[in-house]
């Protein structure tokens, strides 16, 4: 890559252990490189501060509160840190390498996730935060590009660049950091105070567009996203995937409550909703009823108005299609024959011919005499019946506007069809009785509409009816009731599955009882047997088992182990031992894994580390200075006792920034023997000496000259190259130009011999 080839950074090695070899990814305030730990021999991730920010008091400020916030951290869902380095010249975080992806790139692989993958990755995440915020630290820009994603589908949460320590008194520059804008949640998009349910918004917008494969809110305008996540409605998911289940729905819109108060009060309560969700995926938590469909309630929050924060939230459900109403005037039946647009004795064919012959034709007047007597009798009834259907049209226009024009209350007038629904059947007859013939067409099943309410009509609202009319109507039966079983003192599980097969939800809860076993039901409410509407929520409480008081745990830290255990005993807790070395005094109690004062069960096991009365090995590191003319790929090894203890990677002192180094341990002291070597053409030659007290940390130079090391070998620029391979490297050690201590004198010269072929020291 030609950035990885202009990067002044690839090559280098970062206090003397993190060499850097590529560049894994580009931020706006941070470059991260993976890099080889050369004392502990593993990859790791370096974040370093870009150089045109660290001179800016604000970036450096979050970059050295991700250190901090992140040092203070460890949970399998977090990513680690190593180590850290601030100077003047570079700043660095060593972190846990992850050999994955970010989650936002599987996102856009996959596009809409399945449930159970969502779900799977919002657990994790939640196990994060839940750990984060216990230690009062709020990630404030949870978004997929900052979650990475093993090979085996292990989340792990990183980039805590503008975390804020909720501990901090006050409101502080920190609280004006905003998160990416799709994934912000109101209050901070407002500049508001920022608490832990800040992330949880941010977790229900991602678990949002995991199941969807779209983000609630998104267009081309940065602050328009942030006022819509102000102000704007939800989109439920369901009008986008239909299938999603309406408890998953619910658990994504209370995450997302505008209101923090209406929203998950912790990591925890969301984390045990999704639990409840994956046991049983078909149920519902009621936490928007409306979404079962039926009637909007009243203050429906889609009308256009000032937004209250408190969003609520319709699924439409298709009802049972209604029967059209019938037309009132019915149907034909061939019966009447002014029923349609056109008379049907205006379609008679007649011979215009035959009625209008000739009179003149004398040779056919006896014949024309008798035609026209045949012709009289039709033509006759037709007029009659033409004068008979003009004074009946006649007629009734005379009573119509009659009836149009009067003023007297006439009976005959019409009225507008009142409306019938939702009343009781003989509340409408008692009221509409006098005026309208109201007949029960049918009683049925009905969840909109309470028993003995009118949920049909078949003359519709304001049509126009005269008195006597005859209105059909059907009323309801209410819901269609199904049977809840008594189901005290099962398991469960089998009583789950009961109630979910009778078209109830469940609504599990949890107590402690001393005469209810472990998971079995304590009670339900309602209680069984009863018959209850479909769809009826039923609460059943499941037993935790006898309760079992809970105590503060104690400090047990610097007590000695004896003492520990017994103060344990005495308050019903258990404590577990683990040996670990160190320079306290055997038997004391190190660390503890419950924080003191934390509230524990009886019977909890407390993990207590105990210093084992050995002594800890400590690093120490040895620097060896590298001339600034020497050039070539050299490495440098220590020898104790003629054993080698330490062998250094390859640099380049063209990146080694004046030194190179090795990590030793030990408990007391030691004396090491350097020994440089050029890879180039395999010379060796001795460094020097060095008496290392490991109780102090400290490192002495007994002898040696690296410069002259470095001419030995051919390492200086200008200088003729050392021998290659082919001739003997330098097996000895260079006279010493002063007198050195005897343990340090060199033996006479060795040859090397093939099975021997590290350099001779002295013993």
């Amino acid at each position: 890559m030609e950035k990885d080839r202009n990067d002044k950074n690839i090559g280098k090695k970062l206090d003397g252990r993190y060499e850097i070899t590529e560049l894994i990814g580009e931020g706006g305030m941070a470059d991260v490189y993976r890099a080889t730990d050369v004392v502990d021999n593993k990859t790791v991730a370096v974040k370093i501060l870009k150089k045109e920010f660290a001179e800016n008091e604000e970036f450096l400020r979050r970059f050295r509160n991700e250190s901090k916030a992140i040092a203070v951290l460890s949970h399998p869902n977090i990513v680690k840190i190593f180590d850290v380095g601030f100077s003047e010249r570079i700043q660095f975080i060593v972190m846990e390498y992850i050999d994955g992806i970010t989650l936002n790139e599987y996102m856009e692989q996959q596009g809409q996730l399945g449930w159970k993958d969502a779900v799977h990755f919002i657990l994790q995440i939640l196990r994060a935060l839940q750990h984060a915020h216990s230690k009062g630290i709020v990630h404030r820009d949870i978004k997929p590009q900052n979650i990475m994603m093993l090979r085996d589908g292990t989340i792990k949460v990183m980039d805590f660049g503008i975390a804020k320590f909720a501990r901090e008194d006050g409101k502080t520059g920190t609280d004006k950091a905003i998160g990416t804008v799709h994934y912000i949640s109101p209050e901070q998009a407002r500049g508001g105070a920022t608490d832990a349910k800040s992330d949880i918004y941010s977790v229900g917008v991602m678990l949002y567009e995991m199941l969807t494969g779209k983000k609630p809110f998104d267009t081309d305008n940065p602050v328009s996203i942030a006022v819509m996540h102000m102000q704007a409605k939800v989109p439920l998911p369901s009008t986008i995937r239909p299938d999603i289940q309406i408890g998953l729905e619910e658990i994504i819109l209370k995450a997302m409550e505008k209101d923090p108060a209406n929203r998950y009060q912790s990591a925890r309560d969301m984390m045990d909703d999704l639990q409840t969700f994956k046991e049983n995926p078909d149920g519902a938590f009621g936490y928007y009823p409306e979404l079962f469909g039926g009637d909007e309630p009243a203050g429906d929050s889609f009308d256009e108005g000032e937004d209250d924060g408190k969003t609520k939230y319709y699924r439409t459900v298709t009802e049972e299609s209604e029967i059209p109403p019938e037309d009132p005037y019915g149907a034909d039946d061939g019966q009447d024959p002014y029923y349609g647009d056109e008379d049907p004795y205006y379609n008679e064919d007649y011979d215009d011919d035959d009625v209008y012959a000739d009179d003149d034709d004398d040779d056919d007047d006896d014949y024309e005499e008798e035609e026209r007597k045949s012709l009289f009798v039709p033509i006759l009834s037709a007029v009659i019946i033409v004068v008979i259907v003009v004074a009946a049209v006649l007629f009734t226009t005379l009573i119509w506007d009659m009836l149009k024009g009067s003023t007297n209350g006439n009976t005959m007038a019409e009225e507008a069809m009142p409306s019938l629904i939702n009343m009781d059947y003989e509340e409408a007859r008692r009221v509409y009785g006098d005026k309208l013939d109201i007949k029960l067409m049918s009683s049925e099943y009905n969840t909109s509409y309470p028993s003995g309410k009118i949920f049909w009509q078949d003359i519709p609202q304001d049509d126009p009816v005269k008195k006597g009319d005859t209105v059909n109507v059907k009323v309801s039966l209410g819901s269609k009731k199904v049977m809840l079983q008594d189901v005290k003192g099962w398991q469960f599980e089998l009583a789950k599955q009961s109630i979910l097969a009778a078209g109830l939800y469940v609504d599990k809860r949890s107590a402690f009882d001393d005469e209810v076993p472990e998971g079995d039901v304590i009670s339900t409410d309602p209680e069984g047997p009863v018959e209850l509407a479909p769809l009826t929520y039923v609460r059943v409480t499941v037993s935790l088992g006898k309760n079992k008081k809970t105590v503060p745990c104690p400090n047990f830290i610097n007590q000695k182990w004896d003492l520990a255990k017994t103060m344990a005993e005495g308050m019903g807790l258990e404590v577990s031992k683990k040996e670990v070395d160190g320079n306290e005094e055997e038997g004391t109690v190190l660390s503890q894994n419950i924080r003191a004062g934390e509230e524990v069960s009886e019977g909890t096991v407390i993990d207590l580390e105990v210093a084992s009365g050995k002594k800890k090995d400590t690093s120490v590191r040895i620097s060896f200075n590298v001339p600034a003319n020497a050039t070539g790929l050299f490495h440098v090894t220590l020898y104790e006792g003629g054993a080698t203890v330490a062998n250094g990677q390859s640099f380049n002192p063209e990146y080694a920034a004046g030194t190179t180094s090795l990590v030793v341990e030990g408990k007391d002291s030691a004396d090491y023997v350097a020994v440089l070597t050029n890879e180039g053409t395999g010379a060796t030659a001795n460094i020097g000496t060095y008496h290392v007290d490991f109780t102090t940390s400290s490192v002495q130079k007994m002898s040696g000259d690296e410069t002259a090391a470095f001419q030995q070998v051919g390492g200086l620029a200008g200088q003729t190259p050392a021998p290659t391979e082919t001739q003997a490297p330098a097996t000895t050690l260079p006279p010493a130009t002063t007198a050195a201590p005897a343990w340090t004198q060199p033996t006479e010269t060795q040859p090397q011999t093939p099975e021997n072929t590290e350099p001779a020291v002295v013993e």
